[in-house]
Order: C-alpha cells, then sequence, then structure tokens
C-alpha cells in the first residue's frame, strides 16, 4: 500500500513538475512577447538640390555652355537688329525725301523685317531651351543615379530632396550630405573629363 502511494506520490511530482515547466515556458513566451521590439535605427540623409546643382562643376560647365552659345548666337542676331534700328531711324528723314509711296512701301518692308526678327529671337530662345533642356535631364538623371548607389553603398534607407525640389520642411543639418556628394561628384566628373582629354 505504501509503495502504491509512494508511486503515486512520484506520479503526481512528475505531472507538477511538467506543469511547472510549461508555467514556466508559458510565462517567458509571454513575458518575451510584451518586451517591446528593439527599434532598428533607419539611417538618413538630406541633399539641397539647389546648391548641390549651382556647386556641381558639370552643370557649372554645361550653363556657361549655353550662355556662351546664346551670347555667340545672339550677338549675329544683335547686329541685324541694330541694321534695322539703323534703317527705321534713317526712314524718318528720307520719307520726306523719296515721297508717300516711297514711304508707304519701305515701312511695309520694315514692319516685316520687325516681324521676322521678334520671331528670329523667339526661335533662337527655344532652339537653346530644348538643346540645354535635354543636356540638363541627362545631367539630372546622372545625379540622381549617383545618389540612389551612394545611399544603396552607404547603408540609408532614405535621402531626402531640399531646395528648389523640396520634399521634407526640416532636417537636422548632421543629416545634410550635400557637401560630401558635390565633392564625389566632382572628382567622379573631373577623372572622366581628364579622360576625355587623354582620349584626343
Amino acid at each position: 500500500m505504501k509503495s502504491k502511494i509512494h508511486e503515486y506520490q512520484k506520479t503526481n511530482i512528475k505531472m507538477m513538475s511538467k506543469k511547472i515547466v510549461v508555467i514556466i515556458a508559458l510565462s517567458i513566451s509571454i513575458v518575451a512577447c510584451n518586451k517591446p521590439a528593439e527599434v532598428k535605427e533607419v539611417k538618413t540623409a538630406y541633399v539641397d538640390t539647389s546648391v548641390l546643382m549651382k556647386e556641381y562643376t558639370e552643370a557649372k560647365d554645361l550653363e556657361a555652355k549655353y550662355k556662351a552659345k546664346a551670347e555667340e548666337k545672339g550677338r549675329q542676331l544683335e547686329a541685324e537688329i541694330n541694321r534695322f534700328k539703323q534703317e527705321a531711324a534713317n526712314f524718318q528723314s528720307q520719307a520726306q525725301a523719296n515721297g508717300q509711296a516711297w514711304a508707304q512701301q519701305k515701312g511695309a518692308e520694315l514692319q516685316k523685317r520687325e516681324q521676322e526678327l521678334s520671331y528670329a529671337q523667339q526661335a533662337l530662345s527655344q532652339q537653346l531651351q530644348q538643346e540645354g533642356g535635354v543636356e540638363r535631364d541627362s545631367l539630372i538623371s546622372g545625379v540622381k543615379k549617383f545618389i540612389k548607389n551612394y545611399g544603396k553603398e552607404k547603408g540609408y534607407a532614405y535621402i531626402y530632396g531640399t531646395g528648389d525640389a523640396e520634399s521634407i520642411l526640416y532636417a537636422e543639418e548632421k543629416y545634410d550630405i550635400t557637401k560630401e556628394l558635390i565633392k564625389l561628384l566632382n572628382e567622379k566628373y573631373s577623372s572622366a573629363t581628364k579622360k576625355e582629354e587623354v582620349k584626343k
């Protein structure tokens, strides 16, 4: 009888110890579930795009190229405009000497030339905008690609843009990577320019 009681107690103790183990395991899992998940820091930065485009050597070179083109083509047009102005000034004095019929014909010619010169100015402006726009779009696309690769390489989750195309309203200055990107882009452009010069 004693051995049966003894065995019953042993079995009971085993069952209780199993229950205790299960309760402890459940308690640990509940505590673990209630424990706040560790927040992984998200690495972010921002770029002042207006400063970047002002300081990026390739962008400066592109702007200088189209400014020179505009001045060169503008000089040719300016010479024609000056000739027109001179003729228009002379028209007044010649009109009286040459009579009304001549004045009407010459006046119509001058009006037509004035219109043509106005169209030529507009066409030149549009041509330069289109040519410059294509190259500028290509440059901007290259900068975006560079920033994307830079972000991946440096482990950024986000890189925001401020400046002309503002997409954030506030950022701490310590997250500003504009200067670093300007330096790297200028180094890349400088080495590419040197390679081009070597090829020539």
